[in-house]
């Protein structure tokens, strides 16, 4: 499993400009499987994802088609969780 932050940098002005193609690259990660849960860092930082059923190198390369990422509206940090423990509703993720 793994928590991606996506942490606005200088040119966060321009988030509105490729907002539409971000939002068409996390749905196509959600259609995927890939990502569980999206939403934005407080106080407007930027956005975190949930991600999983995925290889770290396959993530990052979807990382870097995200238009936030390839227009530096954001830079992103990928962090890895090995699961040990879930709620019974979240346990697919220890599989």
């Amino acid at each position: 499993m793994f928590i991606i932050f996506l942490k606005f940098s200088e040119n966060k002005s321009q988030a509105g400009q490729y907002m539409a193609g971000h939002k068409s690259w996390l749905q196509a990660g959600f259609d995927d499987g890939v990502f569980l849960v999206s939403g934005s860092l407080q106080p407007n930082q930027g956005g975190g994802i949930v991600a999983h059923n995925t290889s770290l190198i396959d993530l990052q390369s979807r990382i870097d088609k995200d238009p936030f990422v390839v227009n530096n509206v954001v830079t992103a940090q990928i962090i890895e969780i090995t699961a040990s423990k879930a709620d019974q509703k979240l346990a697919f993720l220890l599989e």
